[in-house]
C-alpha cells in the first residue's frame, strides 16, 4: 500500500461512503406508506423494499471482507460504491414495485462490498497505537447516521417525494468516488490465493436463510410460507448451512475465515459482544420508536427529532472516547459504557407512560447515547486493533456480519416479544415489559467483557508504511 501523507483525510473519504450506506439501512422505513400508495403495491411487497437491502447486505459481508484481502480493499470499496450509486439511481427511476425490490437488493450488494473495507482500512492506514482514535471516528459516523436516516427521510419524503431518498445518493456517491480515488492510498496486489467458492456459497446462503427467517417470521406467524416451505425449515436450513461452512473451513486450503483469526480469543469475544450490543440497540430503538409514535402520538419527523440527542451523544462521545482508547484501557471503557447504556435504558423504561412528555425522556436518552459512545470504539479496538494487517479484510467481514446479524435478531426478537405481550397488556405496559429483554442481554455482554484478556495478536504486527 502506498503511504498517504495524512491517513485521517483518507479515512474521512472512506467514512463518507460508509455514512451513506448506514443511512440507507433506515431511511426507507419512513417512506413505506407513501410507496405503498404511489406504486399501488401490497404491504408485503413494500416491506421487501427494506428487507431486500438488509438481506443481501447481511448475507455477503463475510465474503466481501475476504475478497478485499485477495483483490485489494480499495478496489472492492470502489466497486461497491459504483454498484451502490448506480442502483440508487435505478431505485429512483422505477415505476413499479418489482424493479424497486431488485434495485434495493443490488444496493445491498454494493453496501456489502463497501462496508468491510472501511474497518479493514483502519488496520492498513494506522499503527496499533492510533487505531482506537480511528475506530472512534468510524463509530461516530455510525452514530450520526442513525440521526440522519429518520430525519432526512421525513424531510425528503415530505418536500420532494420518496424517489429523492435514492436520487440524493447519486451526487454524494460521485463525490465520494472522486475523493477515494484521489485521497486513499493505492494498492499493491498481495500474493493471490485461491478463492473459496464453496465457502462463499455456504456462508452467504446460511446468513441469507437466517436473516430471512428472522425478518419474515412474524409476518408468516412463524409457520408456513408456501407449500412445504416454512419459517422453521428456513431457520433449520440456515443452521445446517452455517455448520457445513464451519466444517468446510477446517478443510479448505484458502478459508474465508483463517484459523489464526479465530485463535485470537479477544476477537471472538468482541464479536459476541458486538452482536449482543447490536441486538439490544436495535430492539430498544424499535420499542422507543413505537412508543413515541403510538403511545405519545408523535409524527415520524418529531419522533426522529426526539431521539436525535441519543444519536448525537453517541457520535460525539464515540469520537472523543476513541481518541483515548488503547489496547490496555479498552476493556474498562467497554464495561463502563455498557453499564451507562443499561442505566439509560432503565431510566427510559421507568419513565415510559402514556402521559409523559417527550422532554422527560431527554436525560435517559442522553445517558444511553453517552454509554453507546463509550462502547463501540473500544469494542472495535479490542476486536481488530491488534490484528495483523493481512487479516484485516477477513476480520472486518466477520465483525460487520456479527454486528448486522445482531441488529436483525434484535429487531425481530424484541418485536415478536412486544407483539405477544400486546395480547394481555395495554400498549405502554407491553412496551415497558419488552424493554426488559434488551436490558437482560446487556448483562451477558458485561459477562463476556470480564473474560477479555491481554493477549498477543495471532501473528506479528507489520507496521503501516506511514504512521498516523
Amino acid at each position: 500500500m502506498t503511504p498517504t501523507r495524512n491517513p485521517w483525510i483518507a479515512l474521512s473519504a472512506l467514512c463518507l461512503g460508509f455514512f451513506m450506506i448506514m443511512v440507507d439501512t433506515t431511511i426507507v422505513n419512513i417512506a413505506v406508506p407513501v410507496i405503498l400508495e404511489d406504486l399501488n403495491a401490497g404491504l408485503d411487497q413494500v416491506l421487501w423494499v427494506a428487507n431486500a437491502y438488509v438481506l443481501t447486505y447481511a448475507a455477503l459481508l463475510v465474503a466481501a471482507g475476504r475478497l478485499g484481502d485477495l483483490f485489494g480493499q480499495k478496489r472492492l470499496y470502489l466497486a461497491g460504491l459504483l454498484v451502490f450509486t448506480a442502483s440508487s439511481a435505478w431505485c429512483g427511476l422505477v415505476d413499479s414495485i418489482g424493479p424497486l425490490i431488485a434495485a434495493r437488493a443490488l444496493q445491498g450488494l454494493g453496501a456489502a462490498l463497501l462496508t468491510p473495507q472501511t474497518t479493514a482500512f483502519i488496520a492498513l492506514l494506522f499503527v496499533p497505537e492510533r487505531r482506537g482514535a480511528a475506530y472512534g471516528m468510524w463509530s461516530g459516523v455510525a452514530g450520526l447516521a442513525t440521526i440522519t436516516g429518520p430525519l432526512l427521510g421525513g424531510l425528503v419524503v415530505t418536500r420532494f417525494g420518496w424517489e429523492w431518498l435514492f436520487f440524493i445518493n447519486v451526487p454524494i456517491g460521485v463525490v465520494c468516488l472522486v475523493m477515494v480515488v484521489l485521497l486513499v492510498p493505492g494498492h499493491h496486489a498481495p500474493r493471490r490465493t485461491g478463492l473459496d467458492l464453496p465457502g462463499i456459497a455456504l456462508v452467504s446462503g446460511g446468513l441469507f436463510a437466517l436473516s430471512f427467517g428472522v425478518l419474515e417470521g412474524e409476518r408468516y406467524g412463524w409457520g408456513t410460507i408456501a407449500g412445504p416451505l416454512s419459517i422453521p425449515l428456513v431457520l433449520g436450513a440456515s443452521v445446517v448451512l452455517l455448520r457445513l461452512f464451519a466444517l468446510q473451513q477446517r478443510r479448505s486450503p484458502h478459508p474465508l475465515i483463517p484459523g489464526s483469526l479465530l485463535a485470537y480469543r479477544n476477537f471472538t469475544l468482541a464479536n459476541g459482544i458486538v452482536a449482543i450490543v447490536s441486538f439490544a440497540l436495535a430492539g430498544s430503538l424499535l420499542l422507543l420508536t413505537l412508543y413515541l409514535q403510538t403511545a405519545l402520538g408523535l409524527t415520524p419527523l418529531r419522533a426522529g427529532l426526539t431521539t436525535a440527542p441519543l444519536s448525537a451523544a453517541f457520535g460525539v462521545v464515540g469520537i472523543f472516547v476513541g481518541r483515548r482508547s488503547t489496547a490496555q484501557n479498552s476493556k474498562g471503557m467497554l464495561v463502563r459504557g455498557l453499564v451507562c447504556y443499561g442505566v439509560g435504558l432503565g431510566g427510559t423504561l421507568a419513565l415510559a407512560s402514556p402521559d409523559v412528555t417527550a422532554w422527560w425522556l431527554l436525560a435517559p436518552m442522553l445517558v444511553c447515547g453517552i454509554g453507546l459512545g463509550c462502547v463501540f470504539a473500544p469494542m472495535s479496538n479490542l476486536a481488530m486493533g491488534q490484528l495483523d494487517r493481512n487479516l484485516a479484510g477477513a476480520a472486518s467481514g466477520v465483525y460487520n456480519t456479527t454486528r448486522q446479524v445482531g441488529n436483525v435478531l434484535g429487531s425481530a426478537a424484541v418485536g415478536a416479544l412486544f407483539q405477544g405481550l400486546l395480547g394481555g397488556h395495554a400498549l405502554a405496559p407491553a412496551l415497558r415489559l419488552a424493554m426488559i429483554l434488551p436490558l437482560a442481554v446487556l448483562l451477558v455482554a458485561v459477562a463476556c467483557c470480564l473474560a477479555l484478556g491481554r493477549e498477543p495478536a495471532p501473528r506479528p504486527e507489520v507496521r503501516a508504511a506511514q504512521p498516523a
